[in-house]
């Protein structure tokens, strides 16, 4: 309780508890580090915590994490136990969501042949999932089809539907796609089909002509719902057919299928799709966890055994070492691998498909390499007189693999820490480009603004991430587009590093690390405690699988702290931890280390820089 707090903050300096001259001012005197960065100290009212603590009985630590996510004292209660059944809002609050669903409990009843039309990342193949698996415990499996990205390229394609027209779909779902896709669903309509869109990307041109969209971002939903990825929007689909069903007696002589089965699913999806992991989206991943932890999803289980998951189930876990495998499906390999794992009930074929996947994962790093270096040798070029560098990066190149753009793009803009475009040109001339941006640009919108002027073929996408279609020849006036859009943005001074607790390698212990995990799951929108050892030495550092760089920090008083920097972190950060022989202060996040059995704890190294360092 709270004598253990104060037993353990001995050890610590808790956001603007340090030195006054610490807030608002370079932390540790550290105004560029060896990443480049402007460390801060976050600040805090700290009479705010202290209401906290006392009407709350809380640890002050969790107190502050509280405060700063803005929590009341009367909800914190809730916020750290968060119930799904309380905060699953009706799904009626989603437009066109009871028209969806009546007309989905017609072909249920009638036992009408249903087709899923889906993307090929994880969101996409966990919204198919949902739904796949849902239809499929009503007797009615569905055909799932998800388009190869190489040959088809994203969303709803001419050719797909008339192939699903051919093969007697007359009602087709598509799941994370279709907002954008007008031309296709005029055509599918006119011919008879009725499709209906679940989806949660911008909409540009008006919205698409087709039977319902269910999509929280189109301008006339009231919702509120615009943070959820397409799995969540899937959902509460998949919860206003189910009442619907209840409603007409469908479940008097059969059980229910169980929806709260599937919220592992939903947890995957939305945590790879880096939305806000806020209200309804954090009680999404919280239940997921708990149901992914049973083993449920024999597919899931499979792809965590290939990916060494040592049965920690966490954001981290979904994020970093499954998601990028159900990606290389889509990217490298096979575009449906990713939905039939997740809807497999066949140990022997997950086994299979997660070995697949694994390889095209391994594969997909190779190709990612080499167009990440041509990439960064042209960003290199383009940044060298930083007083004429763009407020933005777009480059485009022909023999560039269309399946790794998206990540070379986000690689970029951490990088230069500016909306990147990067567009992979086929021999036909035609670009397929993948966006991510920064928290200061809406790249959907501006995405969806190029379409309505007609400067680009198609595109899509939310504020983070987006994807564009263009012929060669309209990227001169795309390019205009952009800078008349972005003009002169501010993107070169040093970033902040926020750091909200300053610790010994002592205290930085798997008591510790639990408390902090009562406020998780942290991801996007909700920020995991990041947190800062001082003047500490870097010990048996050595590189680790491929460019890791593997070390222990000690303090004065003989406390060790296991630390590791991957490759994702700037080159210049693993090199101080290896070639340093003064002090340093180091910035990081605490993670379980579990290997073998064991329960401790290891920092994940963010930045650092020499100690008395300005």
């Amino acid at each position: 309780g709270l004598k253990r707090a104060i037993r353990i903050k001995k050890n610590f300096i808790w956001m603007s508890e340090a030195a006054p001259s610490l807030v608002g001012e370079a932390a540790f005197g550290v105004n560029r580090s060896a990443a480049g960065q402007s460390w801060q100290m976050r600040d805090i009212d700290e009479r705010s915590v202290l209401t906290m603590t006392q009407q709350t009985g809380l640890p002050e630590i969790l107190a502050r994490l509280l405060v700063v996510r803005d929590v009341a004292p009367q909800h914190a209660a809730a916020y750290l136990d968060p119930k799904l059944r309380d905060l699953l809002p009706d799904p009626s609050v989603l437009k066109d969501a009871d028209k969806a669903a009546e007309r989905l409990a017609d072909a249920v009843e009638a036992q009408e042949k249903i087709a899923i039309f889906g993307d090929y990342d994880v969101d996409g193949a966990t919204s198919a999932a949902v739904l796949t698996r849902y239809l499929a415990a009503l007797d009615v499996p569905p055909r799932c089809y998800i388009p190869d990205r190489q040959k088809e390229g994203y969303g709803p394609n001419q050719a797909a539907f008339e192939r699903l027209y051919e093969a007697g779909y007359r009602l087709v779902i598509t799941v994370d796609c279709g907002t954008m896709a007008h031309e296709v669903l005029a055509q599918a309509t006119q011919r008879g089909m009725q499709v209906i869109v679940a989806d949660h990307h911008q909409t540009g041109g008006g919205l698409p002509d087709c039977f319902a969209l269910v999509n929280p971002r189109r301008v006339d939903c009231e919702s509120g719902l615009g943070d959820l990825a397409a799995v969540g929007v899937s959902f509460l689909l998949v919860t206003a057919l189910n009442r619907c069903l209840r409603q007409r007696g469908f479940f008097e002589t059969r059980e229910a299928p169980d929806l709260m089965a599937l919220t592992d699913m939903v947890a995957f999806g939305t945590v790879c799709d880096v939305v806000p992991l806020q209200g309804l989206n954090r009680a999404f991943v919280r239940q997921g966890l708990k149901i992914a932890e049973m083993g449920q999803n024999i597919g899931l289980a499979a792809l965590a055994e290939v990916a060494g998951n040592q049965g920690q189930w966490g954001v981290y876990q979904l994020g970093f070492q499954l998601g990028p495998r159900v990606n290389a499906g889509g990217r490298v390999g096979q575009s449906d691998l990713g939905v039939r794992l997740l809807t497999t009930d066949n140990a022997e074929e997950a086994a299979i498909l997660a070995l697949r996947l694994n390889e095209y994962n391994i594969e997909r790093r190779a190709i990612e390499e080499a167009v990440l270096g041509e990439a960064m040798a042209e960003a290199e070029d383009m940044m060298a007189n930083r007083n004429a560098a763009p407020p933005f990066l777009l480059q485009a190149r022909r023999g560039w693999h269309a399946g790794v753009i998206g990540i070379v793009a986000g690689r970029l803009k951490d990088r230069y820490r500016r909306p990147t475009f990067i567009i992979a040109i086929d021999e036909e001339g035609m670009g397929k480009g993948s966006a991510r941006s920064v928290s200061s640009v809406d790249i959907g919108r501006l995405v969806a603004g190029a379409v309505d002027r007609g400067l680009i073929e198609a595109g899509g996408g939310h504020a983070m991430a987006a994807g564009v279609t263009l012929r060669e020849s309209q990227l001169t006036d795309f390019t205009a587009y952009l800078s008349d859009e972005l003009g002169d943005m501010a993107l070169d001074n040093p970033r902040r590093l926020m750091l909200d607790a300053s610790l010994t390698p002592s205290s930085a212990n798997r008591e510790l690390f639990e408390m902090l995990q009562q406020a998780g799951p942290f991801g996007a929108g909700s920020p995991e405690p990041r947190v800062l050892l001082t003047s500490v030495r870097v010990v048996n550092a050595r590189p680790v699988g491929g460019g890791h760089i593997s070390c222990q920090l000690t303090d004065m008083n003989g406390g060790r702290l296991k630390a590791i920097a991957f490759t994702s972190v700037p080159e210049a950060v693993r090199q101080l931890l290896q070639n340093t022989s003064m002090p340093l202060h180091v910035a990081g996040f605490l993670r379980a280390d579990d290997w073998n059995g064991r329960r401790g704890v290891q920092l994940t190294v963010h930045d650092a820089a020499e100690a008395g360092s300005a």
